[in-house]
């Protein structure tokens, strides 16, 4: 009997629940201290006009000029300037600024708002296509309050995060929610490995930062999943430690290098173990080797 009740003590001590962060009363005080370190970005892009298509040869004055003329529009249209707008977050209090690429991207002029009204001409330090990163720079009056990456790797499914950017261009807004997933891929590129949120990302958030409840960036807010193109709960973030180590790279060298071996692999199928004696099809075959490339001169065939 006092085995028994030695063991059912042992067992209940072991079905213990892990000692979980209370939801925070209110995310006020957070919320203040970070706002100031989310900008919002507005770009502007000229698009020159297409030119109008050769007119046919018609007679001087005969009817079929002007008929000619009003169906295929005026000669000379003026260009059309698009603008759009993101967010972004300071990293450092010089001025330099981390939001999406594809918030920058094609954009003759980048201006920066700060969240005390403050605006700010920005220039593009280094982008990055294949991780969606881009790095801005301002030059501040002052010193501006700049927050810093955290490492996305201790953030677990259930934490809350918070999400700061700037929404359909409405001004500096705040959502909270909690990670629904992690190692999320939405074939959004070659580094999918995304954050998943159901705190609420809309329409000009992209290039904003997920917090967690430190303060820390977890993950800059990329994209959303909507049939109706508003937000229904379901918002991806690029993590912090892949961010980091790439706006790093940005800001030494304007571009992200990447290492590479310089070799052509594919799979290795049934009929090519078969063929070669392999015991089973698992594994990669080299098919190609590039000349004067890292695995040539080690010697790779």
């Amino acid at each position: 009997m006092r085995f028994a009740l030695a063991l059912c003590a042992l067992l209940a001590l072991g079905a213990a629940p892990l000692a979980a962060r209370p939801a925070p009363d209110s995310f006020a005080d957070l919320a203040a201290k970070l706002l100031p370190t989310v900008v919002n970005i507005a770009t502007s892009q000229t698009l020159k006009a297409p030119p109008r298509a050769q007119l046919p040869n018609v007679p001087p004055g005969s009817p079929l000029e002007d008929l000619f003329k009003n169906f295929l529009g005026p000669d000379g249209e003026k260009p059309r300037h698009v603008t759009s707008l993101g967010s972004g977050f300071i990293i450092d209090p010089a001025g330099f600024i981390v939001t999406n690429n594809h918030v920058i991207d094609n954009s003759d002029q980048v201006t920066i708002t700060l969240y005390d009204g403050t605006s700010l001409p920005a220039k593009i330090v280094g982008r990055d296509t294949k991780t969606d990163l881009a790095l801005l720079k301002v030059v501040p009056k002052k010193p501006l309050p700049a927050t810093h990456f955290g490492d996305s790797d201790k953030i677990r499914i259930g934490d809350w995060v918070m999400a700061i950017g700037d929404p359909f261009g409405l001004g500096s807004t705040v959502t909270a929610g909690i990670v629904s997933a992690r190692n999320r891929d939405i074939n959004a590129g070659p580094y999918d490995d995304f954050i998943q949120t159901d705190a609420l990302i809309n329409r000009g958030n992209s290039g904003g930062p997920l917090f967690d409840m430190d303060g820390n960036v977890m993950g800059i807010n990329s994209a959303i999943f909507s049939p109706s193109g508003g937000s229904v709960g379901i918002g991806f973030a690029i993590p912090a430690n892949l961010a980091k180590d790439v706006v790093a790279q940005l800001k030494q060298f304007g571009v992200a290098r990447r290492g590479w071996i310089g070799v052509r692999i594919q799979q290795v199928t049934d009929e090519i173990a078969q063929g070669m004696g392999l015991p089973n099809s698992q594994g990669a075959l080299v098919a190609d080797v590039t000349r004067d490339g890292p695995a040539q001169k080690a010697g790779l065939q």
